[in-house]
């Protein structure tokens, strides 16, 4: 597999593309929705700025404890289940009066959660492509994460100005549905790719296992240090 159009033609991968999509662009409307509402009710730029990164960190958390769920749970149903949960979560923030503990309690769950969904996610589009097709089909996502980012900030300050930003949190809650329908519908039933319980223990010893290869460190660095 050489192609972006072969590539496109694999079964299931675009349903897995506009899921992944469709929640980066959610997530990004949503925290330049969120950041906005919260500068306006507290005036504080700290406050504002964590309610639109803080789901990042939140996230690093949920990576350090969460992450050997990823391999224990149905991918359909996890993918579809954690999108519903972020449009839930989501509409809530928009409630006009909801306290601003409430709002960053809100944060930090769906935060932890997306780490979850990332590890179900590549987890899943190893399975879709064969090894030769991975790498192009993961490069093809990290471009989408990018472009989402991009099309979101710039989209989400028109609706934010047009709508309000309770209106755009509103429209971010309908791009989690959107993707939550794609991958229900376009995804196909399978089993765990691992069974037992998903504990702390668990992903602290596969960290430690992963972190134990130099070649590995050496491309999470790549990874990370350019996105930093």
């Amino acid at each position: 597999m050489r192609t972006y159009r072969e590539l496109f033609r694999t079964p299931e991968f675009a349903p897995l593309f506009l899921a992944s999509a469709g929640n980066v662009a959610a997530q990004t409307v949503s925290g330049l929705a969120l950041g906005t509402l919260v500068y306006a009710r507290t005036g504080s730029p700290l406050l504002s700025s964590l309610a639109m990164f803080g789901p990042a960190l939140a996230q690093l958390a949920g990576a350090l404890a969460l992450l050997s769920a990823a391999d224990r749970l149905p991918p359909r149903a996890a993918l579809t289940g954690l999108s519903l949960l972020f449009a839930a979560g989501t509409a809530v923030q928009a409630v006009p009066g909801l306290p601003v503990w409430g709002v960053f309690a809100i944060v930090l769950v769906l935060g932890a959660a997306s780490a979850v969904g990332g590890g179900v996610r590549y987890g899943l589009l190893n399975e879709i492509l064969d090894r030769e097709g991975y790498v192009l089909g993961r490069s093809v996502l990290n471009m989408s994460v990018g472009l989402m980012q991009i099309a979101g900030f710039a989209a989400g300050g028109v609706m934010v100005a047009a709508l309000s930003p309770r209106g755009t949190l509103l429209a971010g809650a309908a791009l989690y549905l959107a993707a939550a329908a794609a991958g229900r519908f376009g995804l196909s039933a399978r089993r765990p790719r691992a069974a037992g319980r998903a504990t702390a223990g668990e992903t602290w010893r596969n960290n430690v296992r992963l972190f134990s290869s130099p070649r590995r460190r050496a491309v999470y660095l790549a990874l990370w240090v350019p996105t930093g």
